[in-house]
């Protein structure tokens, strides 16, 4: 637990540089910038940063990202977020992050019941909306935040793909 905290800190201190490096006169802020200011998403923070996403995820877009909170990753059995953050399972932890994007904006007013949307690791996510957004089981609890270069719809569960 403490070395999760760590690398989640270490990594949101390392990318704020980024993202105070933007113009002071945009006020847009992109799908990274978000994430590390919203303070929720240490963990998928830390797990971006681990896996060489970050240029991509602050690139032009559009992406959708369905995000999951700390509490989602803290949801998961014990020791998997360490074991994702080591160098030799890079490749594991980018397919899973990589499965909570979709190479497209796709606001809450698009979705359908039963809808798939393709996602950037190859497979697709099942979205449901009746009783409440669901995205492969996680609830979708925010919807909507808008980012320069895309959409967060936060969720709190850590979806995986089936591969």
């Amino acid at each position: 637990m403490i070395r999760r905290t760590f690398l989640a800190a270490s990594a949101a201190v390392m990318m704020a540089g980024s993202a105070f490096a933007m113009d002071k006169d945009d006020p847009a802020k992109d799908i990274v910038d978000i994430a590390i200011e919203a303070g929720s998403f240490t963990t998928l923070v830390a797990a971006v940063q681990a896996a060489g996403l970050v240029e991509t995820l602050k690139g032009e877009g559009p992406f959708t990202v369905f995000a999951p909170t700390d509490d989602a990753f803290a949801a998961l059995p014990a020791g998997t977020v360490e074991d994702l953050l080591k160098p030799e399972n890079k490749d594991q932890l980018t397919a899973i992050l990589t499965y909570h994007v979709v190479p497209a904006k796709v606001m809450s007013g698009d979705l359908s019941n039963n809808m798939t949307a393709a996602t950037v690791e190859g497979t697709a996510v099942t979205i449901m909306t009746e009783g409440g957004v669901k995205v492969d089981g996680a609830n979708v609890v925010t919807a909507d935040i808008e980012a320069s270069n895309g959409v967060i719809h936060v969720i709190d569960a850590v979806i995986l793909p089936n591969s």
